[in-house]
């Protein structure tokens, strides 16, 4: 395997200052890529920038809020000035903080400012990044673009119910932009992303222990998991898989909701004899 195998590509990573995003934008730029680090967060993004300089890398940190028409084009335009192309878009923004949590619950019990900034930020901005990037990609005849996405865009849950339907928004958009762009040379792909260690997003010991208990993995996800298959989707590697969403969770949505309560049945009666 070619550990350069982004060589000479330059990749726009949002919601990079931080969490996931920072992991895929070092990866990234250790297969060679050059990285325009955006978030909304602008120390955050110099430090990452920084760090991947540091290490030979190239980058650029941007402050972009991807809720703003006008901040977006003002981020893909300062990374063609400076790059001169862009090959691939990571589409990773997302609002996900304590706050917002506290009021992204049921539906009875939404907080609506709270599903307005879910869809501004999540769908609203993916959509306008991908709006401004895939034009120069048209220009060069390639690119691929890619959005997180997650299993509560996938899979009805007790909460959260603002940021599960912006997810599946993003999935359904992805596959908007490989139907449009596809003969133009454009991929475009989700990634479902599943628990990850460390991602910013703490829980408490017994929901991780409910939700470790339900993967097909004797462990959770890591950062640097999911960031070796944002390079595998942005390399020439992935060049015919478009349209696709890929369950990156360890198997968690691949069975049965009952399967946890079933193992521990069985493992009682000693038989998987139904």
């Amino acid at each position: 395997m070619n550990i350069r195998r982004l060589e000479g590509k330059v990749a726009v990573i949002t919601g990079a200052g931080g969490g996931l995003g920072a992991e895929c934008a070092r990866v990234l730029a250790l297969h060679g890529a050059a990285i325009a680090v955006a978030d909304i967060d602008m120390a955050g993004a110099e430090s990452v920038a920084a760090a991947i300089v540091e290490q030979g890398g190239q980058a650029l940190a941007l402050c972009a809020d991807v809720s703003s028409e006008e901040a977006v084009a003002a981020m893909v335009a300062a990374t063609v000035e400076r790059f001169g192309r862009i090959d691939v878009l990571y589409n990773n923004a997302a609002i996900l903080n304590s706050a917002q949590r506290a009021a992204d619950r049921d539906i009875c019990n939404m907080d609506v400012n709270a599903w307005d900034r879910a869809m501004a930020v999540n769908l609203r901005g993916a959509m306008l990044c991908s709006k401004h990037v895939i034009p120069v990609m048209l220009r060069q005849g390639n690119g691929s673009v890619l959005f997180a996405t997650s299993g509560f865009g996938a899979q009805g849950d007790l909460t959260l119910s603002a940021y599960a339907a912006s997810k599946a928004g993003v999935a359904m958009l992805s596959k908007s932009i490989a139907a449009q762009y596809g003969k133009q040379g454009i991929r475009s792909n989700a990634i479902q992303i599943g628990l990850v260690e460390n991602a910013g997003h703490p829980l408490p010991p017994e929901i991780k222990t409910i939700l470790l208990d339900n993967h097909l993995t004797p462990a959770l996800g890591t950062p640097r998991q999911l960031a070796d298959i944002v390079v595998f989707f942005a390399s020439d590697e992935s060049s015919f898989i478009t349209g696709h969403t890929l369950a990156a969770d360890g198997g968690f949505s691949s069975h049965t909701p009952s399967m946890a309560a079933m193992r521990g049945f069985f493992e009682k009666v000693g038989s998987n004899t139904l």
